[in-house]
């Protein structure tokens, strides 16, 4: 029976549900967005019981029209990482809503930690900083306040899980109460060295052994699932992994040195810097960049809280567009920003600058600023922000970049590709595969199976022709790119 992959990318606006064939390629696609809660001011929450539906339903949608069992099916898995879930191991209720990466109510806990001068073991244990972005906090702040957690957590009643753990949870029926390396390593409670939850981490986050789950490499053996019956027979669940580590192994980047860009509601960035976890630059991470065939490849990352979330802020909260697609247009029509920068620190500003203190902001206007040049500014703080974050690992890790591979949906803007790689003075090649982190996800599926052996056969399926070169206006973005420095340290100074 011929074998197909179903693979459920489950991101920070929706979950995605996609079938892919044994060769990579992307069949079919269902993607089903879920609500953005905003309880406070800096607070983001999603429903993990909604999302779960949401996959079950896309999972309906992909396979409807044919015979359910056509195919022999597998499944594997990416997602939004540090958003966290805690729910009720006899019950399968969460206690509450998940808590998003994006969300800052973490951030008092973060900073009292910081003051207390654990930022170095936390760092050495774990390669993060101390801050809300990760999942530790958010955490925490769950069983210090919502009602009877904390009394549930010490009988051992609670688990804990990033959106991967909660998800295979549901669709083991609870029997599997897992993660991944790459997951656990956005915790803060993960020791990437040892490979385990650190015991140190845990009591400093006042968090019980018992709420974590088991992790396992990302060519593991997670679970089996008929979603709920939907399918006659189980199926098992091959590949798990981050999003922004499943996009470094669908661009290939088994190499050291080997960087991508994934450009979503955030963007990461990520250097494959080998089998040794060293210490990142100042205001980067080390986390674990994947783990297959029996090896663990560590990457060092830098995340913006805001890109595509910010074209979307100018679309649905400000009415400046109409569609995502129309920022290109308008951006372009003027032949520069004007003079004004668009500071997008909606969450704060996370690497390399790590403030959660912060707001956004606009710098420059005057009267003869129009609409097409705050868009533009809009646009350009994207590439501004990714430039910041390569320039960080280049110059002060040392490492050469040959160029940057990149993901995601704001990467079909030719303006903004073009201005990237003028920015860097390196080419930026785009996947051919949109869904990169998917295809990462298909990968390690693959290898769990023995359908590859090598790193090299996977890297030999990569395919691209879509690279924009440094051009001659390098000279005068470079020059911008002054104003938007200048922007920034007004913001943190």
């Amino acid at each position: 029976m011929e074998k197909r992959i179903i693979a459920i990318d489950q991101s920070t606006q929706g979950s995605k549900v996609m079938l892919f064939t044994e060769q990579c390629k992307l069949v079919k696609r269902v993607t089903i967005a879920h609500n953005q809660y905003y309880p406070k001011a800096g607070w983001v929450e999603h429903d993990p019981e909604e999302i779960y539906t949401n996959i079950l339903r896309g999972v309906s949608e992909l396979l409807e029209g044919g015979p359910r069992n056509a195919f022999e099916y597998s499944l594997a898995i990416t997602n939004q990482r540090e958003t966290v879930v805690v729910w009720n191991r006899n019950t399968g209720k969460p206690v509450c809503n998940a808590v998003v990466w994006q969300c800052l109510r973490g951030a008092e806990i973060c900073k009292s930690l910081r003051d207390s001068g654990f930022s170095e073991m936390v760092q050495k244990k774990s390669g993060l900083l101390i801050d809300p972005y990760f999942s530790a906090s958010g955490v925490k702040w769950i069983l210090d306040n919502v009602a009877e957690a904390r009394e549930s957590a010490e009988r051992g009643d609670l688990l804990m899980g990033t959106m991967d753990s909660w998800v295979i949870w549901k669709l083991t029926g609870g029997k599997n109460h897992v993660s991944d390396y790459t997951n656990a390593s956005r915790t803060m409670l993960f020791n990437i060295h040892t490979l385990q939850w650190d015991k140190d981490l845990l009591k400093l986050f006042t968090i019980p052994e018992s709420m974590m789950p088991e992790v396992k490499p990302c060519d593991s053996f997670f679970g089996e699932t008929d979603f709920e019956g939907f399918l006659d027979n189980k199926i098992p669940i091959y590949g798990v992994l981050g999003d922004s580590h499943g996009a470094l192994v669908g661009q290939m980047c088994f190499e050291e040195g080997l960087g991508k860009a994934t450009y979503g509601t955030g963007s990461s960035v990520m250097v494959n810097i080998g089998q040794k976890a060293s210490d990142a630059p100042e205001g980067l991470v080390t986390s674990i960049g994947f783990a297959a065939l029996g090896k663990v490849f560590y990457g060092f990352e830098g995340n913006i809280h805001c890109t595509g979330a910010t074209i979307t802020w100018a679309k649905d909260k400000i009415g400046l567009i109409s569609s995502s697609s129309q920022i290109e247009g308008e951006a372009t029509s003027v032949e520069d920003n004007g003079g004004v920068y668009f500071v997008p620190a909606f969450a704060g500003l996370a690497a390399p600058w790590w403030n959660s203190e912060v707001k956004a902001a606009v710098f420059g206007m005057t009267l003869g600023t129009t609409r097409q040049h705050l868009l533009r500014a809009i646009l350009e703080s994207i590439g501004y922000q990714v430039n910041d974050l390569v320039g960080a690992m280049t110059q002060k890790a040392g490492i050469n970049l040959k160029e940057l591979r990149v993901d995601g949906g704001p990467t079909k803007n030719g303006f903004l590709m073009q201005f990237q790689s003028d920015l860097l003075g390196v080419p930026v090649n785009r996947s051919e595969i949109e869904e990169a982190s998917a295809l990462g996800a298909v990968i390690m599926n693959g290898l769990a199976r023995k359908v590859w052996s090598s790193f090299d056969e996977v890297a030999a399926l990569r395919e691209s022709s879509n690279v924009t070169l440094p051009s001659e206006e390098r000279t005068k973005v470079l020059a911008w790119a002054q104003g938007w420095s200048k922007a920034v340290q007004q913001l943190i100074k």
